[in-house]
């Protein structure tokens, strides 16, 4: 299937800070786009993936799990890791997953998480029949595009595929188990206003992971997709503060840490 028009991947070699940013589910790079283009036009190496089976047919999703779009973020991250000295983890949706699951087994290869409206559990009392509705129906109704600003609009598909989305639940399942091991520093965006993704999800990140340094924003003009909608410039520029802000001081750690070899 030909890719849709926008849900092609992104990347662009910068500097030796790595970003990499991770779409949600059924949705495609281009939830991520502009923030990508910002973080490299300040000078960031920076990678969006296309995970498997996003961004052409959601029928070409229903032969994908958890574990392929994972192991798509897991390559990035490690591709950018030997290619940057620090690398930072921004993710919408149930991208905030593969996110935590990367903070938690990668530990300082991450070196940081800017979450935006993280998805980690069911929503829906339906979801406990996906393993047996998953046989009998091949989709619902999508969850693509919930934005409030007016003419902003979201690659992705109009359909969900639920074998993929009991995989997802299965993800959700694996991610709860690892959050107390997630320690890196967190930015945490939700929208008050979320159709598809409760306020509940960025509850329970904030509530088991054992980061010290958290910060949590509230994108009140917003609804799902935040990156596209009205509060976009302020995640960007937050985003980019608090890499920056961690970045420093890593490298600041690291002077010192030489001046002592060497003193």
């Amino acid at each position: 299937m030909p890719l849709l028009p926008g849900a092609e991947p992104y990347h662009h070699r910068g500097g030796r800070v790595g970003v990499l940013l991770c779409h949600g589910f059924t949705g495609s790079p281009q939830s991520m786009r502009p923030w990508a283009e910002q973080l490299a036009a300040a000078g960031f190496t920076v990678s969006v993936p296309l995970l498997p089976g996003h961004g052409t047919h959601w029928q070409d999703m229903q032969l994908t799990r958890w574990e392929d779009w994972y192991a798509a973020a897991e390559r990035e991250l490690l591709t950018l890791a030997d290619a940057c000295d620090q690398v930072f983890v921004c993710a919408l949706s149930m991208g905030g997953a593969l996110a935590l699951r990367l903070a938690a087994l990668h530990g300082p290869t991450v070196s940081g998480l800017v979450l935006v409206n993280p998805s980690v559990r069911s929503d829906t009392p339906v979801s406990v029949l996906l393993p047996v509705l998953r046989h009998l129906v091949p989709s619902v109704p999508g969850v693509a595009g919930d934005i409030a600003r007016p003419g902003s609009a979201e690659v992705g598909y109009d359909r969900t595929p639920l074998h993929a989305a009991w995989s997802l639940s299965r993800l959700w399942r694996e991610v709860q188990r690892l959050l107390p091991e997630v320690t890196q520093p967190v930015l945490l965006f939700h929208s008050p206003q979320d159709h598809v993704v409760s306020a509940a999800n960025s509850e329970l990140v904030l509530a088991r992971i054992s980061s010290t340094d958290v910060t949590e924003r509230l994108c009140q003009r917003s609804f799902h997709v935040a990156t596209l909608d009205h509060d976009a410039a302020e995640i960007f520029a937050a985003g980019e503060d608090f890499i920056r802000r961690l970045a420093a001081h890593a490298a600041g750690v690291t002077r010192v840490e030489s001046d002592d070899h060497h003193g």
